[in-house]
This record gives C-alpha cells, structure tokens and sequence, in this order.
C-alpha cells in the first residue's frame, strides 16, 4: 500500500505535455475552480487505497488548486460538485459513501450523514467516521491529523460612508503618511451627500482635502473606510467600557476576559473569528490585555431552510415574522426555532412544527391554572413523577449549560410535562406536589418561552416572575440518582435505558444486552467494540 508523491511523465508522452502547458498560465481561484469548464487527462497511473488496497486512477486536471495542500487531492465524485461535474464528463465511477434519508438519491450530496460502501466504518455517522478513521491512519502509521489554514490577503477598505475612516494620507507623488497621534480620532464629516453614486467621502473637498501636519504640502485623506469586520474585531471589549473616551477600555476589566460563549453562522464565524483573534493578539503583545485568545468556546450556528432550501430574500422563500408573531406570538416562534434542531445544525422551517409549538403552550397555560386554581387532591400517591421532576432538572441544566444542546432540554420537558398533566387528570399527585411541579416547568421553560412564562408564574408568585430562580430538586427521594442511558448500534439511536447513576462499562453493557429491542438489532451479530460515556451513552459497534 503506497500514497503517491510526485508523478514523472515521459517526454514522450506529448498528449499530457500538451494538456500541462495548455493549463500552465490559467490562474485559478475556489471561485472559478467551481465555475470553469472541467477538463482533464489520465495519466495511466494509478495508486493504491491505504486501507481497502483498491487501485485509484490517477488524472490530471485543469480546476485543482495549486494553494491547497500539495495540489495532489483526493477526488469525491459523489460529495464534491466540482469532482462530481468531472467525473460525469468523463465517465469516471461515482461511488456514493454517505447517505441520509433527506437527500435520497441525489448526487452529488455535500452534508453529512450516515457512511455507506465504507467497510468497518458503514452505519457511522460521518464527522465520527472522520475520527475513527483518522484514528485507524495513524495506528497504521500512514497518516496523521494536521490543521490547514487557507488564509490569503483581504481587501479591509470599502467604499462607503459608514465605517471607521482609515488613519492615512497622500501626497500628490503618492507618498502615504500616517495621522499624527494627537489628530486621532479622524472623525466623518456630517454635510455628507447620500445619493448612492459612488464613495460619498470622495465628494466631500473640505474633508478630503488637507496640509499635511508635517510637510507643510497638499495632501489628500484616505476617502475608503474600513470593513466592518475589522472595526468589529475588539467590540466585545468596548462593550466593557463603551463610555471611555481615554482609552481602548480600562485595564480593571482585564479580568472579565476571555468572552465565556462566541455564537455566530458558519459564513460569519470563520472570517470574523479569526480577524478577533489578530486583533487580540494584537493588545497582548500591546500590554492592554494578558492572555492569548479571545473566547473560550465556539458555537457555530446553522442555517434556516425552507422547502430544503437556504432561506433568503433572493429565492423568495422567506418568512415574514411579523405575521407569525400576529397569529401565535413571539415566544412560539422562540420555541420552535430551538426545539427544531440543534443550534450547530440547519434548521428547516415548518408550518405545521409552529401549529405543534402553539398547541403545546396552550396547554402548558392550561394546566398551570389548573393547578392554580381548581386542583385538590391532598396526597401523592407514588414518587416516580416526583423522582422524574428532579432528573429533568439534571438533564435541562447539563443541556443548556454544558451541551447547548436546547431541543434536548424542550424534549425532556415536554416529557415531563406530559407525565405531570396524566397525573393531574388521574389526581395522582398532591397539591403541594402539583404547584411544585409546574413551577419548576415555567423556570425551566423561562429562558425558552419568557413572555408566557413571566405572566403564568406572576399569578403563582410576583416575585419569582420578576426575579425567576433556577428550580431545586426535591430531596429525600429514593432513586433520585437514576440516569437515563442512550443505547446506540453502529452510532444510531437504538433505545434508552434508566441506570443507577455511576454504573459502570460492564454494568451498563449488561443491561443494555438484555433489553428485547437491543437483542432484536444485535441478533446474531457480535460486538466488535463498545463507546461508553458514564451517565450519558453507550454505543455498540457491531
């Protein structure tokens, strides 16, 4: 098994000495590497898969970027556009090897999803196939994970009023001088004329126009204004002390640094993070901060789809949310939008999904004056809703403080909820445990749905609307430490099992093997492998 490194091609071989010197001079970038008409030659060489020992033909190509890595690349016909346009023209085999149920048959297919025709990796869900088998690369010892940044030069001007105006000046030989410190800040003019046409800065004489401090000569402002990212890289900071007019921010709020969360899309996270951490490192080596990134942690949110498309204005397939606010209020849109999906995943749009989010919430504002109002019975008559309050609780604080993860923390109290309403309806649960209950609902619901939830809980408590605390568990239950265990095979959801909190691999693995429907999927398979995280997941690989 063998990669390849370099290919030498025979003098002879005039047909691809041709095909090279006719690309030679063609100056590529990802844009028109996408765009440009494919073209392409097989060199009658092939190399040999690392893992599977498969010969792979090896062509030469016109739209392969020379910047990116080696400019020798892999090719994914059936996950790549460009890779799939070339081997389409010149009939070249596509093998799909991720699939999911949403995408079907269509090629090629760029998310992620579940591995297919992949061997020992088939049923795993891509971004876990990447680490296995980058795991299985480096036990092998032919290959290893490395980090590559594509960063290139950026134009940070542009050409608008609005902005930060760029500190530099010309001479009439083109000689460019910076703005005396004390002239600092260059502050925008306010005659200013905007009509559309042109930079309206360059209009203005009276402001472009100067002599230079220094020379005593004619001179010319720079009329271009920085980029908003490169004026918004240090905005966090100024949000300490937005009202200093001395200094970037005063060094006492040095220790409010780093920024705890950085939430942003895909498209804006990448460039804008890394302008904030130039910009950072910049005020480190200035003194006026002491550590070496801005953010501790990075959530990179997705998209909003509708009809499996991006929603944007120029498909014409937005939302107005006014209207929806009009029909079902601002906190069902809140609600849909975070149980919809995951923040880090794109979220499809759904009318009906809204109408499920309405329904619940009306009863949520049901129940709660049942409770307040009508309810009666004196005695619990079991503690299994009582013990699955508080594991709710444990569940909503890891989701939504640890994991991020806020459609798990809705589905779990929607579960309880609907445990705590069949109780009611049964008249199962004592008053006292009833208010308990639906209190702790509304605060866990708070930052989810706040406007329902402040005008419920001011009927149960003024206070506790105003001033709303994170709720307690309730102590002295036995079985209280129970924890519920995902049961995945082969990286799928399978089932869920309650443990005693703490168990351990073998404990765990034991109970799982003999629940009915994990005995069904494994069947006569063995397991080859099993991933356990305590308190959380089992995963067995078969």
């Amino acid at each position: 098994m063998s990669f390849v490194q370099f290919i030498i091609v025979s003098a002879k071989d005039t047909r691809i000495n041709e095909f090279i010197m006719k690309y030679r001079q063609q100056k590529l970038s990802e844009e028109t590497s996408a765009k440009i008409e494919k073209d392409g030659i097989f060199t009658g060489n092939y190399c040999f898969h690392p893992i599977t020992n498969k010969p792979i033909p090896i062509w030469i190509a016109n739209y392969v970027l020379d910047t990116y890595g080696t400019g020798v690349v892999m090719g994914v016909p059936a996950h790549d556009s460009r890779d799939y346009d070339f081997a389409k023209k010149f009939d070249i085999e596509i093998i799909k090897v991720i699939d999911d149920e949403k995408t079907l048959d269509k090629l090629p297919h760029t998310e992620t999803g579940t591995l297919i025709n992949s061997g020992m990796f088939n049923n795993l869900q891509s971004d876990d196939a990447k680490k296995q088998i980058t795991k299985l690369c480096v036990e092998k010892k032919f290959g290893e994970e490395v980090v590559t940044y594509r960063l290139r030069d950026w134009g940070i001007s542009r050409q608008r009023y609005w902005g930060c105006p760029i500190p530099v000046y010309y001479h009439e030989d083109g000689t460019v001088y910076p703005v005396p410190e004390e002239q600092l800040p260059v502050v925008l003019p306010k005659d200013i004329n905007l009509d559309g046409e042109g930079n309206p800065l360059d209009k203005i004489n009276s402001w472009k126009n100067l002599i230079c401090p220094v020379t005593g000569k004619k001179a010319t402002r720079e009329t271009d204004t920085f980029d908003t990212f490169f004026e918004s890289s240090w905005y966090f900071i100024r949000f300490l002390d937005p009202k200093n007019d001395k200094e970037m921010f005063n060094k006492k709020y040095k220790p409010w640094l780093p920024v705890d969360q950085y939430i942003g899309g895909i498209e804006h996270a990448i460039l804008h993070l890394l302008y904030a951490r130039f910009f950072f490192k910049l005020l480190r080596d200035e003194g006026l901060v002491d550590i070496d990134e801005p953010f501790t942690a990075l959530l990179s949110q997705g998209m909003v789809l509708k009809d499996g498309a991006k929603m944007s204005k120029s498909k014409g397939n937005t939302v107005d949310p006014d209207e929806i606010i009009q029909k079902y209020g601002a906190d069902t849109i809140r609600f849909f939008i975070l149980f919809a999906a995951p923040p880090e995943q794109n979220l499809e749009w759904s009318d009906s999904a809204i109408e499920g989010g309405y329904k619940f919430l009306k009863r949520l504002w049901k129940l709660s004056y049942i409770i307040n109002n009508s309810y009666n019975t004196k005695k619990d008559q079991n503690n299994r809703l009582l013990i699955k309050h508080n594991q709710t609780i444990d569940k909503v604080t890891t989701d939504i403080f640890h994991r991020k993860s806020y459609n798990t923390a809705i589905a779990a109290v929607m579960e309880f909820f609907n445990s705590l309403s069949k109780s009611v309806d049964e008249e199962t649960i004592s008053d006292e445990s009833a208010r308990k209950c639906i209190l702790t609902i509304l605060k866990l619901l708070f930052p989810i749905t706040p406007h329902i939830c402040f005008t419920v809980l001011s009927v149960f408590d003024s206070n506790e609307a105003h001033n709303p605390s994170w709720p307690s568990k309730i102590d002295g239950l036995a079985g209280t430490e129970e924890v519920q265990i995902i049961i995945q095979i082969n990286g799928k959801l399978r089932g869920k099992i309650n443990v005693k909190a703490g168990l351990g691999k073998e404990e765990v693995l034991k109970i799982a093997e003999e629940d009915q429907k994990i005995k069904e999927y494994i069947a006569d398979s063995s397991i080859s492998k099993v991933i356990f995280v305590p308190n959380k997941l089992i995963n067995l690989v078969i």
